[in-house]
C-alpha cells in the first residue's frame, strides 16, 4: 500500500475552513513528510482521515464533516508546539 500525506493551510483571518494545499501517494507524500521535517512541522497520522483528505481537490477547503476531524489535529497540533518550546 502507498503511503498518502496531506498537507493543509489554515489562516484564520483570509478562510472559514483550513485548505488541502498537498496532497499525494508514494514518492509525492515522501516528499511532502520530507518538506514537513525541513521545516520542523510535526506529522499527524491518520490513516483514515488522510484518506478522506485525499479526495478533496487542491486549494479546495476542507467540508463542514470534516471540521470535527481538523480540529481535534489542530489540538494536537497547538500540543505539540508547546511541548516543543518547554524543550
Amino acid at each position: 500500500m502507498d503511503k498518502k500525506a496531506v498537507a493543509l493551510k489554515y489562516e484564520n483571518q483570509r478562510t472559514s475552513a483550513p485548505k488541502v494545499i498537498a496532497k499525494g501517494k508514494g514518492a509525492i507524500a515522501q516528499k511532502i513528510v520530507e518538506k514537513a521535517d525541513e521545516y520542523e512541522i510535526p506529522i499527524f497520522q491518520n490513516e483514515a482521515l488522510a484518506n478522506s483528505l485525499m479526495e478533496i481537490e487542491l486549494d479546495e477547503q476542507i467540508p463542514p464533516r470534516l471540521y470535527k476531524a481538523i480540529a481535534e489535529v489542530f489540538v494536537w497540533l497547538m500540543k505539540s508546539e508547546k511541548k516543543a518550546q518547554l524543550s
